[in-house]
C-alpha cells in the first residue's frame, strides 16, 4: 500500500540522517504481521517490539523511537 511503501521510505531516511547501522525488513505476509499483533497497517517493530501502528510515522518520530 501507499502508506507502507511511505513508511519504509521514511525509515530509511531516519536511520540514514542517524547514521546507524541497522535492518529494514518490510514484512508482506499477513500472518506474519499478525503475528506481531498488528491489526492495521503501516506499522513499526523495532527489536521484535511494536512501536508504530496505524500511521504514517514522520521520519524525526522515527528518529526518537530509534535513539
Amino acid at each position: 500500500c501507499a502508506n507502507c511503501k511511505k513508511l519504509e521510505e521514511n525509515a530509511r531516511q531516519a536511520v540514514q540522517e542517524l547514521g546507524i547501522d541497522a535492518s529494514i525488513e518490510k514484512v508482506k505476509e499477513m500472518k506474519d504481521i499478525i503475528n506481531y499483533g498488528v491489526m492495521r497497517t503501516p506499522a513499526i517493530v523495532v527489536d521484535e517490539q511494536v512501536k508504530v501502528v496505524g500511521k504514517v510515522a514522520t521520519v524525526d518520530e522515527i528518529k526518537k523511537i530509534l535513539q
